[in-house]
């Protein structure tokens, strides 16, 4: 399904609070990590448990993907080449180069992280205005969302540190959404169990870390769900993606004050991005892995993604690796 056909759906989907609600795909497992790659105005995001790396382009009405061996997430822009992608691949952060119209692709493994727990694999990350690689990973996870804890790590890698990337928080349990503030001295990080979302003062020469405060708790605000990924707007508000809450809220960072919630017709909302021409669409990713036939039933769309229109709000281009 391409975005011009989705627009016919805003009937079905409905236009709520001044926002529009469509779809842009069809449904998918464990949609996640949407990207919006800024010189080939193409949306990537990709499909974890099957390995899936898709783009849906809304100039030509096109979606394309491959399939990796194993899980996949993130999928991330580099500076070389439009046609090339760090990625995590299970354990490892590969390079991947693909040209978007065939199903084959190249794939160099670049480093291994959390080499103590051989169940982990890589989560969410993203890069920072100075090409380093963030990413995540966190413990193995069952199809009931049983998880081992404490078994993530955030890493920081660059072409210096291959062998050995710096670790930046350890233990973490699901290592998941992160956002830059319009300044560039603070990173925001979500480890979803804690159900935080954490400032950290950020050094942009150094790309060292240190925590600062919890920006915004979602037990004490009465938020249902859980915080899966994450980005931010000009005006440095945070959109959250919430994993069994239905919804994406809108969250002043500086202020903590909770904004604005844009319903989503998915339960498990996975993730967030602006893209499209102006940066002022709202990309939202969702999940249908482990619900069962009748979960599936009430809410067919689980797994799709998804284009929000009319949020008066607008995101900063995606940071490439420098690769």
């Amino acid at each position: 399904m391409n975005l011009s056909t989705t627009l016919c759906l805003i009937v079905s989907l409905g236009v709520i609070d001044g926002y529009i609600v469509t779809t842009v795909t069809d449904p998918l497992e464990h949609s996640e990590c949407p990207m919006w790659d800024n010189l080939t105005n193409r949306l990537y995001f990709v499909d974890i448990h099957k390995g899936g790396i898709y783009y849906f382009s809304p100039d030509n009405k096109k979606t394309n993907h491959i399939n990796l061996v194993g899980t996949v997430a993130p999928v991330l822009p580099t500076t070389s080449s439009t046609k090339k992608f760090i990625v995590g691949l299970n354990r490892t952060v590969s390079a991947v180069e693909w040209d978007g119209e065939s199903n084959t692709y190249d794939l160099e493994v670049l480093t291994t992280v959390a080499r103590d727990y051989p169940m982990s694999r890589t989560n969410d990350g993203k890069a920072d205005l100075n090409g380093r690689l963030y990413i995540g990973t966190m413990g193995y996870e069952d199809t009931r969302g049983s998880l081992n804890y404490n078994q993530g790590a955030l890493y920081e890698i660059t072409a210096a540190n291959l062998e050995d990337p710096d670790v930046l928080l350890s233990p973490v349990n699901v290592s998941n959404g992160m956002a830059w503030n319009k300044a560039n001295d603070k990173l925001y990080y979500i480890d979803t169990p804690t159900r935080q979302i954490r400032e950290f003062n950020y050094d942009a020469d150094t790309g060292a870390i240190s925590f600062s405060r919890v920006a915004f708790d979602l037990e004490a605000n009465g938020v249902t769900g859980n915080p899966d990924g994450m980005t931010i707007d000009t005006d440095d508000n945070l959109w959250i993606a919430l994993y069994s809450g239905g919804a994406v809220i809108k969250v002043n960072s500086v202020t903590g004050e909770w904004l604005e919630s844009v319903d989503i017709p998915a339960e498990r909302v996975t993730s967030v991005a602006f893209g499209g021409d102006k940066l002022d669409i709202l990309f939202v990713t969702s999940s249908r892995y482990g619900l069962t036939e009748d979960e599936i039933k009430q809410q067919p769309l689980a797994g799709s993604v998804f284009a929000v229109f009319g949020l008066e709000a607008r995101g900063f281009p995606a940071s490439r690796v420098k690769y």
